[in-house]
């Protein structure tokens, strides 16, 4: 196993060396950090590789999927760990996701929902889309996880390659879950601590991404066979 830790950055300059750091030191099997810089307006690109993170930028601002992409494209790993670099998800947590890689599991959820938020780590609204949300997939999709929006987790390169991924958005996270059941993959999850973000704000639009992630989920259940 070589571990490549892709992280997708957006005007994340006062978190992402410490993201980097504690990804350097917790990655078992690590190859690199990988850092996509999406189109960053401060110093996100020079933090990150003063910390040791190998990183790629993106002329201008495409959104978190669209950055991911081009870490899935890009890394050197066969097994890849995702994580928000806006310091709200634990390095110290990634050993355990990566244990949880076993044979037959293709990806494993950090799930903030069988862990723990920390105060202001999730607004009451955003609790509530998640929770609409993940309910609308387990029953598309006939599965049985607790947070299909989580960002953090580990995920075996292939089933990603064998299969488009279109996301451009915060629809990443459930097209390449839906992905991984669709073909076979065995998906775990295991419980991780959500920490409340300390500085910036979250691209994150609640009803439009929201609208955005349910038509995503309709579009790859249609793929795979009629409603």
């Amino acid at each position: 196993m070589r571990v490549s830790v892709v992280l997708a950055a957006h005007n994340e300059a006062a978190t992402i060396a410490g993201v980097v750091r504690g990804c350097r030191l917790h990655t078992p099997s690590i190859a690199e950090v990988l850092v996509v810089d999406d189109g960053s307006s401060d110093g996100t690109s020079r933090e990150a590789e003063g910390a040791g993170a190998r990183v790629l930028r993106l002329a201008f601002n495409q959104g978190k999927g669209a950055a991911l992409r081009r870490g899935i494209e890009e890394a050197e790993g066969d097994t890849l760990v995702f994580l928000d670099a806006d310091g709200q998800d634990d390095p110290a947590d990634i050993p355990r996701l990566v244990e949880a890689l076993r044979p037959g599991v293709e990806l494993v959820i950090g799930s903030r929902f069988l862990g723990t938020f920390e105060p202001g780590a999730i607004t009451a609204l955003n609790r509530a889309g998640t929770h609409f949300l993940n309910g609308a997939f387990n029953l598309l999709f006939r599965a049985q996880v607790t947070d299909c929006l989580a960002g953090f987790r580990v995920v075996r390169r292939a089933p990603l390659l064998r299969a488009p991924i279109r996301a451009r958005r915060y629809d990443i996270e459930v097209e390449i879950l839906a992905t991984v059941l669709q073909q076979g993959g065995g998906v775990v999850e295991v419980p991780v601590r959500r920490k409340p973000r300390q500085h910036g704000e979250s691209d994150l639009h609640s009803f439009r991404d929201g609208s955005r992630i349910l038509l995503a989920m309709a579009r790859k259940r249609l793929e795979q066979g009629t409603l």
